[in-house]
């Protein structure tokens, strides 16, 4: 855990009952100070927790993947490139790639594509977040059953798209535009922008 308290908190509530931003909890984690580190995994375990849960389907793998991504956050705060991409965004891809790789080691015979998440929408709070995961429900809602199942088992199952193939026994070219094409769809219902610049 964290070395030494320090007594600032960047992550109380600022003037104005606003919460602190991303990019002010993790100046506070480069500085050492517990609070802000405690203020993002309040913000962003649950999260971090529910994407590992969903690949590892173990909960003792998922706790220890939801730890081991909070001590690297504090070891390596300047790992997190917010041009690159939101924190929950970024949280949620290490948790799936680190799942991944929980699953290479309890199925080594089995070759794990890395598959790379391409929606990576700006959550700036647990609203925006809600929202989100409201518009991706819907979207997967209007999906095939087909292309919504190939996806479910891309992300949260971990299987790379040969073994979806295999599983369902359609043609691998099949599966990749499957999920290709869902992943635009839940591109496009996240981020509305996305479609004007395609």
């Amino acid at each position: 855990m964290p070395e030494a308290p320090i007594q600032n908190s960047t992550a109380q509530t600022m003037p104005g009952g606003e919460a602190p931003s991303d990019l002010s909890l993790v100046a506070g984690v480069r500085a050492r100070d517990e609070n802000a580190m405690a203020g993002l995994y309040d913000r962003y375990s649950s999260l971090v927790y529910a994407v590992a849960l969903r690949v590892l389907g173990d909960t003792g793998q998922a706790e220890d993947v939801l730890q081991e991504i909070f001590m690297q956050l504090w070891r390596s705060p300047s790992a997190f490139d917010s041009a690159r991409g939101s924190m929950g965004a970024w949280l949620s891809v290490i948790a799936r790639n680190r799942s991944i790789d929980a699953l290479r080691k309890r199925r080594p015979e089995t070759d794990i594509e890395d598959v790379v998440l391409s929606v990576e929408p700006n959550f700036a709070d647990a609203a925006d977040r809600g929202r989100a995961l409201s518009l991706v429900r819907g979207a997967l809602a209007t999906m095939p059953q087909a292309q919504r199942s190939a996806l479910e088992m891309a992300f949260f199952e971990g299987l790379t798209h040969t073994e979806i193939a295999s599983k369902t026994g359609e043609a691998l070219g099949t599966i990749k535009t499957r999920i290709r094409s869902g992943l635009s769809v839940l591109r496009k219902a996240v981020n509305p922008d996305s479609a004007l610049r395609a």
